[in-house]
C-alpha cells in the first residue's frame, strides 16, 4: 500500500515519542530521519540489479527488524547502517550511533528504545516499495515537514539548518528557474553554497521543468555545507526527493570552496540560492582576505572582519555565470549599513546586477527572530537595467505557534507581482538606480515604500464642519466601482444615518449581484474548467509520463482559479487561492495520490476487510470518500432520524438538569417531580439506545454501500460533493468576509461623522435647557 502524507507525519512523530526523555529535541532528526532514509531506500532498492542504491539482505531494513529485542541491538544496528552507507559511497556523510548509552540509556532501556523505533517503521502503512515518483514527492514533503518540526524544537541557536519551505518556494519562483526551456540542450546548474539540510536547494529544483517524460529535472544540483551531520541530512533529503544524483559536499565554503574548475577558479552556475548564517562573526577564519585566490573581494573590497553578510554575497556574485540568477536571504542591515559595507554595496549597485529586493515579515526563521529580505541578482543584461523592483511583504503572514509563516496567498502574490513588475501602492514599486544613488546607495525598503495605514485617522475638520472626508470615501473605491449609487447615498445623506446606509448596502442590487458573482458564478466557471483536469487523474504505471504530474496539476488548478477571479472587485483573488492551496495541502493531494496509486474505483471503495475487525467498524479515517458524504448522499432519512433523537436526548437532559437544579438531593423533591424526573430519564435512555442502534445499522449500511459503488458514483462523490463542496464552502466564507469588511467600514465611516461637533454641542445645550426647565418646575433653582 502506498504511503499517504498524513500517515508518514503521524508515524514519524510516534518515533519521536519513543526518544523523549533521554534525547535532546535537536537530536531527534539524527535517529528518526536516518531510519526513514534507510527504510525508504531499502524498500525501493533491495535486491535491485540496476538502481541508485545497493541494498543487500544483510544491510536491509529486514535485517534491522530481526534484531528487535537483541541485547546487542544498538551495536548491531549501527554496524548494519555503517555497512549500508559504505556500500553506497556515503560513509562519513551520515552517522548515528544507536548504541549511545548517554542518550538512549543502557541495558534493557536501550534495547526497548531502539526496538521500539524499528517497530514504528515496521508499520505496514510505511511500505515504500509501491511508491511512484508522485509518492516520492509526498515522502520528501514529509521529510521537510519534520525538518521544520525539529527546527522548532531545537531552539534559537540550533535551528539554522532549515530554511522555511515557504521562503524557499518564494525564492525559487523569483529567480525564474521555472521558466527555463525543458527541451534545451544546455545543462542548467543550481547551487547553494550554504545548503544546510537542503530545503532551499530542493524547493528550487521543484520549480524546474522536467525532462525525459517527467523523470528528470532540467537542472543539476550542487550544494556545500560546513556542518558534517547537516550535510548528511541534505544528502538524505535529496534522495527522499528522488534526487539521488545531487552533489552535496562537506566543507567551509568561504575558506575552502569545493566546486572549482580545472584551473582552480570558482565553478560558475546558472542559478544560486542561499540562506547563509546571518552576520557571521567568524567568516574570515581560514580566508586570505587580502589575497583571495578566487578573486571574490578584488573589485568590491573586503567585508568587515566581524560581519560576513557581504562575504557570502560576494561569493554568490563570483559563483554566477554571465547570465546567472540568484536569490539570497539576508538581514536588512546589508541594505543600509555604512562604512566598509556601504562601499561594497555601492560598487555592487554600479553593476546593476540587483534586480529586486523583497522585505519579509519578522520571526520567520528558526535561527533568528530578526526580519530578513530576499535579494534577487540577475547578471543577464544587467547593464541595460534601469532600477530595482521593491516589495514590502512584511504584513503578509499567519501565526504558527511562536513563529510567523507565509501563507499560500503571500507566496503567490509576491511571485506574481514581482514577475509582472506590478506597482501596488504600499506594497511594491520600481525604483530607478538614479533615485537610489540620490539616497546615497541606501536600499532600506521603507525609504521607497510607505506602508498603508490600516486604520483611517479621524478628520478633525469633518468632525467640526460635518460631512464625510474625501480620504474616507476614496478608501472604499472598490465598493464604488460596483455601486456608484451607494457612494452617492453616503455622500448626500447629510446626517449620514448609519441605519440608512446599512439598509442601502443590504438591498443594493449591484452589490448583491457582485456578491453572487464572486461567491457562485466565478467558482462555478472554474469548477467546470478544471473538471476535465481532475477527471483525467488516473492510476500511475511506473515509468509513465503521468508519474510526475501531481505538482503540475495543483499549479494548473491554482493558475486557473486566479484567472477565474481576475475580475473579482471585492474579494482578494489571492485569498481565494489560499483556500484552494490549504485544502490541497490538508486533504486533496492525499486523495489525488490515492487515485494515482489505485485508480478511482479501488481508491473510492472501502472493503469490509479494510474497515472492520471482528464484525465491528475499525476506522473511518483516511477514506477518500468520507463517511459523512456517504451518509448525506445515500442515507439522509436515517441520518435525520439520528439527528432528531440526538436533539431529543439533549433537550431531555436539559429538562432533567432544570428539575434537579432546585434541590440538593432527589429525595427532597415532591413526588410529582420525582415521577416527572424518572419519566424524562427513561425517555432519554430510550432515545440514546435507539440512537446507538440506528448508528450501528447505518455504519453497516454505509460499509455495504462502499463495496458496490460504481466508478461513476465515486467520481461524482469525490469531485462534485467532497472536493468542490468543501472548496465552495471555504471560498464562499472568504467572499463573505471580504464583503463584510466593506460593509463594516461603510457603516463605521457613516457613524463616525453622523453628527458634527456643532450639532453635538447644540444637542447638549438643548438637553441642558430641558433639564433646567424641568428642575425649575419642580421648585429647584439651578
Amino acid at each position: 500500500m502506498p504511503v499517504k502524507k498524513s500517515q508518514i507525519y503521524s508515524t514519524l512523530w510516534d518515533a519521536c515519542n519513543k526518544l523523549r526523555g533521554g534525547v535532546e529535541p535537536a537530536r531527534y532528526k539524527d535517529y528518526v530521519l536516518v531510519l526513514l532514509f534507510h527504510k525508504y531506500v531499502s524498500d525501493r532498492y533491495k535486491g535491485a540489479i540496476y538502481g541508485d542504491f545497493t541494498v543487500t539482505e544483510a544491510t536491509s531494513f529486514d535485517a534491522l527488524v530481526r534484531l528487535k529485542g537483541d541485547k546487542d541491538i544498538g551495536e548491531k544496528v549501527t554496524k548494519i547502517l555503517e555497512q549500508f552507507l559504505a556500500d553506497n559511497g556515503m560513509q562519513g556523510q551520515i552517522f548515528t550511533n544507536f548504541n549511545n548509552s548517554e542518550e538512549l540509556g543502557s541495558g534493557k532501556e536501550l534495547v526497548d528504545k531502539v526496538s521500539g523505533l524499528i517497530g514504528v517503521f515496521e508499520n505496514p502503512a510505511l511500505d515504500f516499495s509501491a511508491n511512484t515518483s508522485g509518492g516520492d514527492d509526498i515522502i520528501g514533503d514529509a521529510y521537510e515537514y519534520f525538518m521544520m518540526k525539529f527546527a522548532q524544537e531545537s531552539g534559537k541557536s540550533k535551528g539554522q539548518f532549515y530554511t522555511p519551505g515557504e521562503v524557499s518556494r518564494v525564492i525559487a519562483r523569483l529567480i525564474g528557474i521555472d521558466s527555463i526551456p525543458a527541451d534545451s540542450n544546455h545543462l542548467y546548474t543550481l547551487y547553494d553554497p550554504a545548503c544546510g539540510s537542503g530545503s532551499l536547494l530542493l524547493r528550487a529544483d521543484d520549480e524546474a521543468p522536467r525532462k525525459n517524460n517527467g523523470k528528470d529535472s532540467a537542472v543539476t544540483i550542487f550544494g556545500q555545507e560546513v556542518d558534517k551531520s547537516t550535510s548528511g541530512l541534505a544528502k538524505m533529503n535529496a534522495v527522499l526527493h528522488g534526487r539521488a544524483t545531487a552533489d552535496i559536499r562537506n566543507a567551509n565554503t568561504l575558506s575552502n570552496p569545493l566546486f572549482t574548475d580545472s584551473d582552480g577558479r570558482l565553478k560558475t552556475f546558472d542559478f544560486v540560492v542561499m540562506n547563509p548564517p546571518f552576520s557571521d562573526k567568524s567568516w574570515s577564519d581560514g580566508v586570505d582576505t587580502e589575497n583571495d585566490s578566487f578573486g571574490r573581494f578584488k573589485s568590491y573590497g573586503v567585508p568587515p572582519e566581524k560581519n560576513g553578510d557581504y562575504a557570502w554575497f560576494l561569493h554568490v556574485l563570483a559563483s554566477l555565470n554571465a547570465s546567472g540568477k540568484a536569490g539570497i536571504v539576508m538581514p536588512h542591515g546589508v541594505l543600509f549599513r555604512g562604512n566598509a559595507e556601504e562601499v561594497i554595496r555601492r560598487k555592487i549597485l554600479a553593476t546593476h546586477c540587483i534586480k529586486g529586493i523583497i522585505s519579509l515579515p519578522g520571526n520567520l526563521f528558526y535561527g533568528t527572530g530578526i526580519p530578513a529580505c530576499i535579494i534577487i541578482i540577475d547578471k543577464e543584461n544587467a547593464q541595460g537595467r534601469t532600477g530595482i523592483f521593491f516589495i514590502d511583504a512584511g504584513e503578509g503572514f499567519r501565526k504558527d505557534g511562536s513563529k510567523n509563516r507565509l501563507r499560500e496567498q503571500d507566496i503567490e502574490k509576491i511571485a506574481r507581482v514581482f514577475k509582472a513588475g506590478q506597482e501596488i501602492e504600499g506594497y511594491s514599486r520600481f525604483v530607478t538606480y538614479s533615485e537610489v544613488e540620490r539616497n546615497g546607495g541606501n536600499l532600506n525598503v521603507p525609504r521607497y515604500i510607505r506602508k498603508p495605514e490600516s486604520e483611517l485617522p479621524h478628520d478633525i475638520a469633518a468632525h467640526l464642519a460635518g460631512g464625510i472626508p474625501k480620504r474616507d470615501i476614496d478608501s472604499l473605491s472598490e465598493l464604488w466601482e460596483v455601486s456608484p449609487e451607494l457612494k452617492t447615498l453616503l455622500i448626500t445623506e447629510k446626517v449620514a444615518d448609519p441605519d440608512v446606509i446599512n439598509l442601502g448596502i443590504m438591498t443594493d442590487r449591484k452589490i448583491l449581484g457582485q456578491m453572487r458573482k464572486e461567491r457562485k458564478e466565478f467558482f462555478e466557471a472554474w469548477r467546470e474548467e478544471v473538471r476535465p483536469l481532475l477527471m483525467a487523474v488516473k492510476q500511475d504505471v511506473r515509468g509513465s509520463p503521468d508519474n510526475a504530474d501531481t505538482k503540475a496539476l495543483i499549479r494548473e488548478l491554482g493558475e486557473r482559479l486566479l484567472g477565474a477571479y481576475s475580475e473579482s472587485v471585492i474579494t482578494d483573488k489571492f485569498g481565494v487561492f489560499d483556500c484552494l492551496m490549504n485544502y490541497w495541502n490538508e486533504q486533496m493531494q492525499d486523495d489525488v495520490y490515492m487515485i494515482k496509486a489505485y485508480g478511482w474505483e479501488k481508491a473510492g471503495r472501502m472493503t469490509e476487510e479494510e474497515r472492520t475487525d471482528k464484525g465491528k467498524v475499525k476506522s473511518w479515517e483516511g477514506a477518500v470518500i468520507p463517511r459523512e458524504v456517504m451518509e448525506r448522499e445515500f442515507f439522509p432519512e436515517k441520518l435525520a432520524e439520528i439527528a432528531a433523537l440526538s436533539e431529543e436526548a439533549v433537550s431531555l437532559g436539559a429538562e432533567i438538569e432544570e428539575i434537579r437544579g432546585g434541590y440538593e438531593n432527589e429525595e427532597d423533591m415532591p413526588d410529582e417531580e420525582q415521577k416527572d424526573l424518572a419519566v424524562k430519564a427513561k425517555r432519554r435512555r430510550e432515545a440514546e439506545r435507539r440512537m446507538r442502534q440506528l448508528r450501528s445499522e447505518l455504519d453497516g449500511e454505509v460499509l455495504k454501500k462502499y463495496a458496490v459503488l460504481s466508478e461513476e458514483e465515486i467520481r461524482v462523490l469525490v469531485f462534485g460533493v467532497k472536493w468542490m463542496g468543501r472548496l465552495s464552502g471555504r471560498i464562499g466564507d472568504e467572499v463573505s468576509r471580504a464583503f463584510g469588511w466593506y460593509h463594516e467600514r461603510v457603516v463605521e465611516i457613516a457613524r463616525r461623522y453622523e453628527r458634527s461637533l456643532p450639532e453635538i454641542l447644540r444637542e447638549v445645550d438643548e438637553t441642558r435647557a430641558a433639564v433646567e426647565g424641568a428642575l425649575g418646575r419642580m421648585g429647584y433653582a439651578w
